[in-house]
């Protein structure tokens, strides 16, 4: 039975629980809140997510990138989220993969004012490239995707940001996993999609870059 009146963190273990996943720690949870209670405050103002309500946010972004947080592979030491917009998946990420060095790129000024708000006050080490990911020299262990505008060349531009032997991790549901694999050409090699919690065929695609011959 769930209970939406709980705290924010309580509330959150309960959703990841109705998803068959593992309940995070009271500590973790707890910087989970507190970024929740960010973005409540900062949408009152600016439009940083359509979800508008502390339900949605738990159970629509946080649990879902929870569960992609953790599915990611083990051997990732950096990750860009391309396109971060309010945060989602790359502070979730940071959360549950402290071992990660997250870097957020997003463009817009209000919405990359917020991430420097919410890295500060989660005090999380994760950097901010506040333009266009496009524009990066750099190159990731893995690239992660999530709810970006015209998903398609997005996919294409980040796939040039992953290193050999890297990954994409491309947040979409099943009816666009096929454009989007295509849209890579043969250079990345992808598993089995993973249903995210959530419903909407929710997917999360992994698709590793292959080494030079």
């Amino acid at each position: 039975m769930s209970h939406p009146s709980l705290p924010a963190a309580a509330r959150l273990n309960e959703l990841l629980a109705v998803a068959g996943l593992d309940p995070l720690e009271s500590s973790t949870a707890d910087r989970f809140a507190a970024y929740c209670a960010l973005l409540l405050r900062w949408n009152a103002r600016t439009n940083l997510t359509a979800v508008r309500n502390e339900e949605g946010i738990l159970s629509r972004h946080f649990v879902e990138s929870i569960a992609a947080a953790r599915a990611l592979p083990s051997n990732i030491a950096t990750l860009l989220d391309f396109g971060s917009g309010a945060g989602f998946p790359g502070i979730p990420i940071a959360l549950c993969r402290p071992e990660i060095a997250v870097t957020l790129a997003e463009s817009q000024g209000k919405k990359a004012a917020f991430l420097r708000e919410a890295l500060r006050g989660l005090e999380l080490s994760a950097k901010i490239h506040s333009a266009r990911a496009e524009l990066l020299i750099a190159q990731f262990d893995c690239v992660a995707l999530r709810a970006v505008d015209r998903m398609g060349p997005a996919v294409q531009a980040a796939s040039q940001l992953v290193l050999p032997g890297g990954w994409l991790a491309l947040m979409t549901t099943v009816m666009e996993s096929g454009p989007l694999q295509v849209s890579t050409g043969e250079q990345f090699s992808w598993s089995s999609p993973l249903q995210l919690p959530g419903g909407d065929q929710r997917v999360l695609l992994l698709g590793r870059l292959n080494l030079p011959a």
